[in-house]
């Protein structure tokens, strides 16, 4: 029997089944009983639309085991913010009142992570798929097109308000923030920053053959 060998430290299949598990909880709990099925069915899409290009691709391509966990805790993040809506997340709550803040800051959580999760994605891809190689182009690039994602995801944001109005405000969850938009942007740029700092050897080990 020919053993395929896997270009990159993966998941194991129990571990791949456990991942499996735990999203598709996530995703049940977070649609039941949701504040907004809409606001919930929008925060989720990107989860219903990505899992299965990853699960399809497993084979042919399978994910560093680093990316794979971080996907599945962007995934609960957006499973959260979707069952409560971002701007009325309990956990949110609490952070605002030991820290006295002003607002509900669970949104700005959420978006650090949008950089912070996708820039090792992005990293693993253009490693993998490009002449590039480890160095100040790939992380200059990462962040770029995580940065790029965001505005495109203000995009969304603001066709949905033209289309929708105020029935588009738990979706927003801006309450009331003139500079959300500019917020949410900059920190996506933080995340994407951070994550190439904090996990790029983490990340490099696992990108090596076994």
């Amino acid at each position: 029997m020919t053993t395929v060998r896997v270009p990159v430290r993966t998941v194991s299949r129990r571990e791949g089944f456990l991942l499996v598990t735990i999203l598709a909880a996530a995703l049940v709990w977070s649609a039941i009983g949701a504040r907004s099925l809409g606001t919930w069915a929008l925060e989720v899409v990107w989860i219903l639309i990505g899992a299965p290009l990853v699960l399809l691709n497993r084979r042919r391509f399978p994910l560093t085991r680093l990316v794979c966990w971080l996907l599945v805790g962007h995934a609960i993040v957006l499973c959260y913010g979707g069952h409560y809506t971002y701007a009325q997340t309990p956990l949110g709550d609490w952070l605002r009142d030991v820290f006295d803040w002003q607002r509900n800051n669970y949104d700005r959580i959420a978006h650090f992570v949008q950089g912070f999760v996708p820039a090792m994605l992005v990293r693993e891809l253009l490693l993998r798929l490009t002449p590039l190689r480890r160095g100040g182009w790939t992380f200059t690039l990462t962040v770029a097109v995580c940065l790029s994602v965001s505005a495109c995801f203000e995009f969304v944001e603001w066709a949905s308000a033209v289309i929708l109005g105020a029935g588009a405000d738990d979706f927003l969850g801006t309450q009331g923030d003139v500079w959300d938009t500019q917020w949410d942007m900059f920190l996506c740029l933080c995340g994407a920053i951070v994550a190439q700092l904090v996990l790029s050897r983490v990340h490099d080990r696992q990108l090596r053959p076994r």
